[in-house]
């Protein structure tokens, strides 16, 4: 990493305010080729972290902002290297010009993410917090920033360094027993070495399970709705993202297909899914239409089971609410259409494996949504127990939690059977090296590659 890289690091759009980054041995350098003070030296000779007001010039040396501008050298920065920042007005074609400008300075142009990969491979940040830091960029709810600003301090990292460490101590016990038999060192007890074990797999399973929590908080939960025809599923997606999204009509089977967005509520991010109606039928296109609805049943987190309040409690209906029940998910039922007939209940013919909630609203008139709202956000609180920061949430960071977890039981298994303790520090070992996987003590360049493909240029 011996060339110094520049980014626009803010969206361009016009706004009050538009960065321009830099990062590398040359970024002083470059600055001051681009940058001028209005009053003292040049930024090379400036105090770090010191905010100083000049003029910013094209390539050609023609102004085209009066701007702030900062250094901070390595190692104190973001990135473990120089770095600069200028701070200019949010004009896109001024960055532009300014980014222009800093390439023909020696600069060349960052790639997405690369800001934060110099930040790992320096050493400022571990693997986690890396992770920590697209997840803070895309968080849509106050419990994904609080997770990823958690996760960005740390949390996660001391987790998973606890238990490397516990590991740690074991394997030095061991080795020094056996490179160093005349010295006066404690002898390795089974009865220890079991102990420590079943205390390490304790705290490996609590860290597996935060997994399914941590990522439906950052991928969203998958929630399906269903009914029968004309039930009232199209009008509330439509209620729930705030928009005319799904065609709504008076017709039965006008969904034909699912149709899928994002929304929040009650704090939960919702991957919503509207479905086609659930009944038989001779229509090979509504069938098509009704298969796929059941395959989003099956997918989901969530169901939300809509029946018409204004109308007869049908077989379909019943249909509807036994196959929510057999899902084995969470489930709703939501009884639409309140404003044609009034607040009403037919609760009484919820199947075994009953609702979660029963709600009855009006998706045209927003009656009973504050309280599916209110459903929503119960079937999914925040993790109390734990501190902020402290769960899974990457595929990634579970399956090498998962490897820790299964080799800590292998070396349980070996000393039950009355393996030598050499068998068992050799499982100990491997789950050491898949926690170095999770917090990038050891990672490779292709999984490191798939990390930073989430990340903007500029971050």
């Amino acid at each position: 990493m011996t060339d110094t890289i520049a980014a626009v690091a803010t969206p361009m759009i016009p706004s009050a305010i538009g960065i321009l980054r830099l990062s590398g041995p040359g970024a002083a350098a470059a600055v001051d080729r681009v940058f001028t003070p209005f009053h003292g030296g040049p930024m090379s000779r400036r105090a770090d972290r010191t905010l100083v007001y000049g003029a910013l010039r094209d390539r050609e040396g023609r102004v085209i902002d009066h701007c702030l501008c900062t250094v901070s050298r390595a190692p104190r920065s973001y990135t473990g290297e120089d770095t600069a920042e200028l701070q200019c007005h949010g004009s896109p074609a001024a960055l532009t010009l300014g980014l222009e400008a800093l390439f023909a300075a020696g600069a060349r142009q960052a790639l997405p993410g690369e800001f934060t990969k110099r930040a790992f491979l320096n050493g400022r940040l571990d693997l986690t917090r890396t992770e920590a830091v697209a997840d803070l960029i895309h968080a849509e709810t106050p419990a994904a920033v609080r997770q990823a600003a958690g996760q960005l301090g740390g949390a996660l990292e001391r987790a998973a360094d606890g238990i490397y460490q516990e590991l740690a101590d074991l394997c030095a016990h061991f080795h020094a027993v056996l490179d160093y038999p005349d010295e006066d060192i404690e002898p390795f007890e089974a009865a220890e070495l079991s102990a420590a074990l079943d205390r390490a797999a304790d705290k490996l399973d609590g860290l597996a399970a935060t997994y399914r929590r941590g990522r439906l908080l950052n991928e969203g939960v998958p929630c399906a709705i269903v009914g029968r025809p004309n039930a009232g599923k199209s009008t509330l997606f439509n209620a729930l993202l705030g928009r005319e999204r799904a065609i709504v009509t008076d017709i039965p089977g006008t969904t034909r297909d699912t149709v899928e967005e994002r929304v929040s509520l009650g704090g939960v991010v919702l991957r919503l899914i509207d479905t086609a109606g659930l009944r038989d039928t001779e229509d090979a296109v509504e069938r098509l239409g009704v298969e796929r609805s059941r395959a989003a049943m099956e997918g989901a987190e969530l169901i939300l089971a809509v029946t018409d309040g204004s109308a007869d409690f049908t077989a379909e209906d019943a249909k509807v609410t036994r196959l929510a029940a057999a899902s084995g998910r969470p489930w709703v039922w939501v009884m639409s259409k309140q404003d044609l007939t009034g607040p009403c209940a037919l609760w009484s013919a919820a199947p075994e494996g009953g609702a979660a909630a029963c709600v009855s609203l009006s998706a045209r008139t927003g009656y009973g949504m504050d309280k599916l709202e209110q459903a929503v956000a119960a079937l999914f609180p925040p993790p109390e127990e734990l501190e902020a920061g402290a769960m899974l949430t990457s595929a990634r960071q579970a399956e090498a939690a998962g490897r820790a977890r299964e080799a800590v039981r292998r070396g349980a298994e070996a000393l039950s059977a009355g393996l030598s303790p050499d068998a068992v520090v050799a499982d100990v070992e491997q789950a050491m090296s898949a926690l170095g996987e999770l917090t990038g003590r050891t990672v490779s360049e292709d999984v490191t590659a798939r990390i930073f493909e989430r990340f903007c240029v500029g971050k």
